[in-house]
């Protein structure tokens, strides 16, 4: 019977990381569900849910996962996952947002406390320290899920708030 697993991999970035992650994952017969990676640093970040086969132990993915190349100093969890592995309909992203200017404190924090106020979900959340001469930027950008009667006003305090801290905003809608 086949069980659902959490997969995390923290090792250092290199080409061809997450094919040779997820080939190997394959290789066992393993299903992906929902599947994360970013470059955090020089490190970078493979998370996901999937579904494992009854014959394959969390040690087999463990090992099998560390037995890659350039894995001597990699974190690899495995553990059993239960909870739910398909999101609800708040887990579907209906906006992509960005905001783009000089790093400030706060950012993160001041936008995030604008989408719990009308009720949207971050379903995805990347940041990105850019150093430059003069000054740092810093770009982040949030996928979304913005209630439809409520995405108009969340939109524009959202605007609002990142006109108060000088950054850019940009935003696209999500078709389905």
């Amino acid at each position: 019977m086949a069980t659902n697993v959490l997969i995390s991999v923290i090792c250092h970035d290199r080409n061809s990381l997450v094919a040779d992650v997820a080939g190997r994952l394959f290789n066992l017969n393993i299903q992906l569900g929902d599947t994360t990676f970013a470059v955090l640093g020089d490190a970078a970040e493979f998370t996901c849910i999937a579904e494992v086969p009854g014959d394959v132990t969390l040690e087999k993915i463990e090992r099998e996962i560390a037995s890659l190349d350039e894995m001597d100093e990699a974190r690899i969890t495995v553990s059993a996952f239960d909870m739910k592995p398909v999101h609800d309909d708040s887990g579907h992203i209906t906006h992509r947002i960005e905001l783009d200017g000089r790093d400030r404190p706060g950012i993160i924090a001041r936008v995030s406390e604008v989408f719990g106020q009308f009720g949207a979900n971050i379903v995805r959340l990347n940041s990105e320290h850019i150093p430059e001469k003069g000054h740092d930027r810093y770009v982040t950008r949030f996928a979304v899920n913005i209630p439809e009667r409520r995405t108009d006003a969340c939109l524009a305090t959202v605007a609002n708030t990142a006109g108060e801290m000088r950054m850019t905003f940009r935003y696209e809608r999500v078709e389905d």
